[in-house]
């Protein structure tokens, strides 16, 4: 009987795979897995930001405040061949200096500076034909639940100056942070 593809299977590719992250590659290097077993996995599987927090939370090293930083970054999964995915659009890549078919993917890294360690905490998926919401709506929000539902301590906001909107700012002000 073949073995079950699971999250963890799945985590460890994508944080393994730094170019090729597709379900073929996958596949091409589990001899356990086919393409159709991790395809109906992630069918079936939510891989959500929860889910996500759920997971890092308990290997979170905190420390004093002013030695944990927030960092905000924005990524394009290159899917320039793809035409039938929703989620994909054109959109400016920093990696390809220009505007390529991707999907969006907003990241949010509870950092400890002291340990020189790092945390994914939080994610979304920038979808503003789904969902009506921008990069720098993602941010606010995943700011917001930094502050009010994971009640992480930190005292810097990190970030590309694209982001430096008066309304982000004004919002990290607020909440007593330096940016």
């Amino acid at each position: 009987m073949a073995k079950k593809f699971t999250t963890l299977d799945y985590c460890q590719y994508l944080i393994s795979s730094q170019i090729n992250y597709t379900i073929t590659n996958l596949a091409d290097h589990l001899e356990e897995h086919s393409h159709d077993q991790i395809n109906r996995y992630l069918k079936a599987e939510k891989l959500t930001p929860k889910l996500l927090w759920q997971n890092v939370k308990p290997t979170i090293v905190s420390d004093e405040a002013k030695y944990m930083y927030v960092l905000f970054d924005d990524t394009v999964l290159d899917k320039r061949h793809a035409r039938k995915i929703e989620m994909a659009q054109r959109q400016y890549s920093g990696n390809e200096h220009g505007v390529v078919q991707g999907i969006g993917l907003v990241n949010c890294i509870y950092v400890n500076f002291k340990r020189h360690e790092f945390w994914v905490v939080d994610y979304r998926i920038y979808d503003p034909n789904g969902d009506g919401k921008s990069k720098l709506d993602h941010v606010s929000d995943m700011l917001k639940g930094l502050v009010h539902s994971k009640q992480l301590a930190f005292q810097t906001v990190l970030m590309d100056s694209w982001y430096a909107t008066q309304r982000l700012m004004a919002e990290i002000d607020n909440f007593g942070k330096i940016y």
